[in-house]
């Protein structure tokens, strides 16, 4: 492996000053979920990958191909995905489906690019949501600062496979989806933007999905740090993607780079999420909605690790448990000699979904385990797998 890898390395330090679980609801939790047996390795690095930048970096995400197979992607910036006719029995395809360009031209949002989340209707036609870094600290003259994370500068913008999920292209322009309502030059100093799509996930004819944000303040814009919930009904046509404003789902966050927008837009942040949302899902049986996400321990999380938290309509959220304790990547690498743990998400092998965005009684939780040397977090990473029973009360 060449070094450790841009997103998860830099994610130590992102969004961990969204804060505790504050507004969470203190009603009675309405469900219960249960690791067992010990964890499987799905994907070892030193053993399967097929270049140097292959090592699991985002929460899976997985759907059913026309044939019946399944892909599920949750690689790095040269994106590739996992296929095989079961969630247990996927080998990594070498064929790049999404390049990233590398490119200094902010406007080409083609710098750093990750699928992070992916639907599709019918196994052919494959919408995704891209987690786009633009790293100016590494083309000359477009930051004052020479640090990362003083320049990051992050959307999610649109692509599309019509073959299955074998190839992405996005838009020319590309199409932003959620987009800080400036450009990348305003506000250097810290990272800014939308971050880390969680899975898209349904709900009847609508298609939901959660995005983190750092927040601005902009004339007429106070945008609050937090997880914003987007909805739509056509993920095909990217341009629907609307963000619930605590009255209805109204804001747009378009292209800064395009035609500005006369009045910026701003959503509400949906608690108790603390931290980007690795996956959500629905209890088939009861209709409750399960998220997981990682949190340091503080405010609100007794220990760091992996919780989750249940809802009944995706705006109120009970208060988040622990399901799996370690130390993760917003803990400090220096102090976590048996490594980090990072990325969840779930899901149900036999999902009745095409994008396995519901459950039964038993899922997989899958997740990361990173390896750090001494305060280094290195790229010898494993995708593993739990076996997870779930109770959830009507």
């Amino acid at each position: 492996m060449t070094r450790p890898l841009p997103l998860a390395a830099r994610l130590l330090l992102a969004l961990v000053c969204l804060g505790g679980p504050a507004g969470a609801a203190a009603e009675p939790p309405l469900s219960a979920l249960t690791l067992v047996g010990p964890p499987v390795v799905m994907f070892k690095a030193g053993r399967d990958a097929c270049d140097g930048v292959d090592v699991p970096d985002a929460s899976a995400r997985a759907f059913r191909e026309a044939s019946g197979a399944v892909a599920l992607f949750g690689m790095h910036y040269r994106n590739r995905a996992f296929r095989g006719p079961r969630l247990d029995a996927l080998k990594l395809d070498c064929a790049v489906v999404l390049e990233s360009g590398g490119k200094a031209d902010p406007a080409a949002y083609d710098d750093a690019s990750w699928i992070t989340a992916t639907w599709t209707e019918d196994g052919r036609a494959v919408a995704a949501l891209v987690h786009h870094e633009y790293r100016a600290n590494e083309h000359p003259g477009r930051c004052r600062a020479k640090e990362y994370m003083a320049c990051w500068y992050n959307s999610v913008v649109a692509a599309a496979s019509t073959d299955g999920g074998r190839s992405f292209t996005r838009a020319t322009p590309p199409v932003v989806v959620a987009g800080a309502p400036f450009r990348q030059e305003v506000g250097q100093g810290s990272h800014r933007g939308f971050f880390n799509p969680s899975n898209v996930f349904s709900d009847g004819t609508w298609r939901y999905f959660l995005a983190s944000t750092t927040g601005w303040t902009q004339p007429g814009s106070d945008q609050s740090a937090g997880v914003c919930l987007f909805r739509t009904r056509d993920p095909a046509d990217p341009t629907q993607w609307r963000a619930w404003t605590g009255t209805g789902y109204t804001a747009a966050f378009p292209d800064p780079y395009a035609k500005p927008a006369k009045a910026a837009a701003t959503c509400a942040p949906v608690a108790p999420f603390p931290t980007p949302v690795g996956a959500v899902v629905r209890h088939r049986g009861s209709g409750a909605w399960i998220a997981v996400f990682m949190a340091k321990a503080g405010p609100g999380f007794p220990q760091s690790g992996f919780y989750w938290t249940t809802s009944r309509d995706l705006l109120d959220w009970d208060t988040p448990r622990l399901l799996l304790a370690g130390a993760t990547l917003y803990d400090d690498p220096c102090r976590a000699p048996g490594g980090l743990i990072a990325y969840p998400s779930l899901l149900d092998p036999d999902a009745q979904g095409r994008n396995f965005d519901d459950t039964g009684d038993t899922a997989f939780l899958t997740y990361v385990t990173l390896r750090t040397e001494g305060c280094t977090i290195t790229s010898d990473r494993d995708l593993l797998r739990r076996n997870l029973a779930i109770k959830v009360w009507p």
